[in-house]
């Protein structure tokens, strides 16, 4: 079989097994060659698992029009949303009324987000959830 040649590779964010080919994913799909009502179905097949959860893809396109995708984990801001129990984080974190999460919690994002972070273990990976959550105004009880 020949190797397919690549001519496009981008990133998408889609609401997992509820995706829709309307804006703002259809046009982005159609824009770049991907065929929106096939990416959907396989989409939402893909990621039934983790219903209503944001997740991160990564498009690539190859030469005949055909396409792969790689399910990615959710941002850390939505998780620490979730787990802080809020809608948004603060407008102006310095103010820290954002909400709060514990540590254990935020080494459960760690864990989760391990596999997508550049970090080398664990607690570098926290780190990096702590820092987005102070970002966001929200406080990391026990750091």
């Amino acid at each position: 079989m020949a190797k397919k040649e690549i001519t496009t590779v981008f990133k998408v964010m889609a609401t997992a097994g509820e995706a829709t080919p309307g804006p703002p994913l259809g046009p982005a799909l159609g824009g770049n060659g991907v065929n929106p009502g096939q990416f959907i179905q396989q989409f939402n097949a893909a990621t039934q698992d983790k219903k209503g959860k944001v997740v991160g893809c990564v498009i690539t396109v190859y030469q005949d029009r055909s396409f792969s995708f790689e399910i990615k984990s959710s941002p850390a801001s939505a998780l620490l949303k979730d787990a802080a129990g809020v809608d948004k984080g603060s407008g102006t974190p310095q103010d820290r009324n954002g909400g709060k999460v514990t540590q254990d919690q935020v080494r459960a994002i760690a864990e989760e987000k391990m596999a997508d972070l550049n970090a080398g273990s664990v607690e570098s990976a926290m780190r990096m959830i702590e820092g987005t959550a102070r970002s966001m105004g929200i406080v990391v009880e026990g750091a």
